[in-house]
């Protein structure tokens, strides 16, 4: 039996389970930023467009959808990433199973990044063009 297979940790309920949810997930963005160049850099464009959907002049609900656009691209990477940390651990060699999952992955980040693109665009030209 490994390590990991003898450490079971001990269920947690109420607040004491929402911490304990809250540090898995820091851990889970602070290794996927440290070890993801994708994530690291979807969460550079964060720091550089939330600040200006906030003060581009724009509805609230459109501001909102621009910032929620970054975000999701930044979660769906997230699962990519776990998705492709998993088939990596499960799968020796090549598989067209673990390529396809691999796939998807990707594919569910890039209509992530279009969603983008199209919220973005309709919050410049609205705020420029309009």
């Amino acid at each position: 039996m490994s390590d990991s297979e003898k450490f079971i940790p001990e269920k947690a309920y109420g607040f004491r389970r929402v911490v304990k949810a809250t540090s898995y997930s820091l851990a889970g963005i602070k290794d996927a930023f440290n070890g993801e160049a994708a994530f690291k850099q979807e969460c550079i464009l964060c720091v550089i467009l939330v600040p200006l959907a906030i003060f581009m002049p724009v509805d609230g609900t459109l501001r909102l959808l621009m910032i929620l656009s970054i975000l999701q691209v930044c979660a769906f990477e997230l699962l990519n990433s776990a998705i492709e940390a998993m088939v990596d651990k499960v799968c020796i060699g090549y598989d067209p199973l673990a390529k396809r999952a691999k796939d998807m992955g990707s594919a569910a980040v890039f209509v992530g990044l279009i969603i983008m693109v199209l919220v973005w665009s309709t919050g410049v030209y609205s705020a420029f063009f309009n």
